[in-house]
């Protein structure tokens, strides 16, 4: 039994046994109205990148004059204060990440307190490919990632473990050469996420890997063998990358590690599995996730980390307003999420 609630019912000896369990359903109400979610955004969505059309050389102008933290003022101006820095920005933007840009971003934190996750690179990053420079290479691109970001503070480092060269051979057939080279692709990701933990210094459970297109029991193999904690991503696992899983079963295994969450929705892959590709990341209310059922499993496991709408601002503030007919008392009063008067304007 709960301490907490052993304690609850201690106060009240005389209960009857049916006091009891009304004291066990009011109890569990009672903490589920306690827990209040924090959502927040993924800062660096395709349609807030994008640059007025032009000239090239209007387009270098853009490039070098563009601001990270004018983008994250964005993302707080509707409201979020909980943001999720995308460290593919790099490629496109070079000083993403220079120590002006971290003095920057430090400094809106601060001024309009923020909280910061990171996403730490995904696109040309292989951490799980058996070519030894490209593994070299990838593992490199993730610590530079951190080691710019630890000063400002995030609550978790999110990452692809495994790359596309893993999720293309994911799909091979026969089954037996389909499980021999999955296997050398979560040995190689091991050493790498090793390599990741020696190299930045960064506490194992602040590195959170993701449910994402490579088999979930073998991502979960990953978590546990170095203590990892683990980002799940709804959209993904609903559309079928991950395997032919269930989303609350997943919720229910790796809730002991959970990190952060990704909230988007997609279609159910159904008992074929028919992979959902470009299904996935719409906004709550799109396809088949049962949004109150997952939040009242968070909230009743008392769980308050990280809840990141991977969406554009618009849909992500959509989904909020889902949220809130759905489950008021789970949005934060507090300034971890948008305000209501910006869920409102959306309307």
């Amino acid at each position: 039994m709960n301490t907490d609630f052993k304690n609850y019912v201690n106060k009240n000896l005389s209960l009857s046994v049916k006091s009891v369990r009304f004291a066990s359903v009011s109890y569990f109400f009672k903490n589920l109205a306690e827990v209040m979610m924090r959502f927040g955004i993924k800062a660096g969505q395709m349609k807030s990148l994008m640059p007025p059309e032009g000239s090239v050389e209007a387009l270098r102008k853009y490039i070098s004059e563009f601001e990270h933290a004018s983008l994250v003022g964005k993302m707080a101006d509707h409201g979020f204060n909980l943001i999720e820095l995308g460290g593919d920005l790099v490629l496109f933007f070079p000083h993403s990440y220079s120590p002006e840009s971290i003095k920057q971003l430090a400094k809106i934190k601060r001024e309009r307190q923020l909280s910061y996750t990171v996403h730490l690179p995904l696109w040309s990053v292989e951490p799980s490919t058996s070519l030894p420079s490209v593994r070299a290479g990838s593992v490199q691109a993730v610590v530079d990632c951190i080691r710019a970001t630890l000063p400002l503070e995030p609550e978790s480092y999110v990452l692809h473990a495994t790359g596309t060269l893993a999720t293309e051979f994911s799909h091979k057939r026969p089954e037996s050469l389909r499980a021999v080279f999955l296997q050398i692709f979560q040995e190689n990701a091991l050493e790498s996420l090793r390599q990741i933990l020696q190299a930045t210094g960064i506490p194992s459970r602040l590195l959170a890997i993701e449910t994402i297109e490579f088999p979930f029991e073998l991502t979960v193999q990953m978590a546990e063998a170095l203590d990892l904690s683990m980002c799940l991503d709804t959209g993904h696992v609903l559309a079928g990358f991950a395997g032919p899983v269930e989303l609350f079963d997943v919720l229910e295994r790796v809730l002991p590690r959970l990190g952060e969450v990704h909230l988007h929705d997609a279609p159910w892959q159904g008992p074929e599995r028919n992979i959902g590709y470009g299904k996935d990341h719409q906004a709550l209310g799109k396809g088949d996730l049962d949004v109150g059922r997952f939040l009242d499993r968070l909230a009743a496991a008392g769980w308050a980390g990280p809840v990141i709408f991977e969406l554009t601002i618009e849909q992500a503030l959509a989904s909020l307003n889902v949220i809130h007919s759905l489950r008021p008392h789970l949005i934060s009063k507090e300034s971890d999420s948008p305000r209501r008067d910006d869920i409102d304007d959306e309307k």
